[in-house]
């Protein structure tokens, strides 16, 4: 069945572009929570969103235009690391220069003037679907129907004009489309966070550098397979008050046993970080620093 009222326009950015204007290349379309984290990154400003079709397609359109900057979705809080954007990453030429935490929370949507009790079919995302375990359990009836992308199903039912419809997704995805929130925060945990990389190329990341703000670095080192080696650079960091946040192993292949590591620092001076990177670059190889920014303490909600 289909609904009678067009879908709604909606003004591009393009529309409003000024050459001094950022550009931002999002995995997703338009809605997605990467549009979400880089809208909220650049609160302040208006930014051009260039939307790709995954996180293959960003570092290879970033590849191609330097002044494009791009945001990554590196972890999350129930579904961990991203592994293949910390390879993408390390591929690129692209530079960490900050991060943005959102809390995903997903609303089911459909289209205006339709009740929760009129719709027989849901459609969404399936890592979106499982985090909406418990609402699902509580409507049995419906019929899942598993989709690419969030925001995909939101502009799938408003562009097909499909009543009985709904999209589980976020609720800028639901406003952009035209879409009426039939039910919000229906994810089972609530406490559910993304964490997205601002990143901008190699020859760009000095111009978004505030040396005063700094107070985070993200790093990658390889260690030789021998005893107590990832001990010795943990040991040098605590030394110099380095705050490992994170750190993340990946095996090298053709190279059994031995690993690549990704490791996030916190620190509260920029000279001591120097002084660890200098003690610890000897006891690695393959060193590098894939960004130094500063740490989002404040999630947007």
């Amino acid at each position: 069945m289909r609904h009678e009222n067009p879908a709604p326009e909606r003004a591009g950015f393009s529309d409003f572009y000024t050459p001094d204007m950022k550009r931002v290349a999002i995995q997703g379309i338009a809605g997605c929570f990467h549009e979400t984290a880089a809208r909220r990154y650049f609160r302040d400003e208006a930014i051009e969103v260039v939307p790709c079709r995954s996180f293959g397609a960003l570092f290879a359109r970033m590849a191609g235009d330097p002044a494009l900057l791009g945001i990554a979705a590196i972890e999350n809080t129930i579904a961990g690391s991203l592994l293949p954007n910390h390879e993408l990453l390390r591929q690129s030429r692209a530079r960490i220069v900050g991060e943005q935490k959102l809390r995903i929370s997903h609303v089911a949507a459909a289209l205006p003037g339709q009740g929760l009790d009129a719709v027989s079919e849901v459609r969404s995302h399936p890592i979106a679907l499982m985090q909406c375990g418990d609402f699902l359990k509580a409507h049995p009836a419906l019929k899942v129907v598993e989709r690419d992308d969030t925001a995909g199903s939101a502009r799938e039912i408003a562009e097909g004009l499909l009543c009985g419809t709904a999209a589980i997704c976020g609720a800028d995805a639901a406003e952009l489309y035209g879409l009426e929130i039939l039910e919000r925060e229906i994810e089972t945990t609530k406490h559910n966070f993304t964490r997205f990389l601002l990143l901008a190329d190699e020859s760009r990341a000095e111009a978004f550098s505030e040396p005063e703000r700094i107070d985070k670095a993200s790093l990658l080192f390889t260690l030789p397979h021998t005893q107590g080696s990832l001990s010795k650079v943990l040991t040098v960091l605590s030394f110099y008050d380095i705050n490992l946040t994170k750190i993340q192993s990946l095996p090298i292949v053709g190279r059994e046993w031995e690993y690549r590591f990704y490791a996030d620092v916190t620190f509260d001076r920029r000279r001591r970080f120097r002084q660890a990177v200098g003690a610890v670059r000897p006891l690695t190889s393959g060193f590098r620093i894939l960004g130094e920014y500063a740490e989002c303490t404040d999630p947007a909600l």
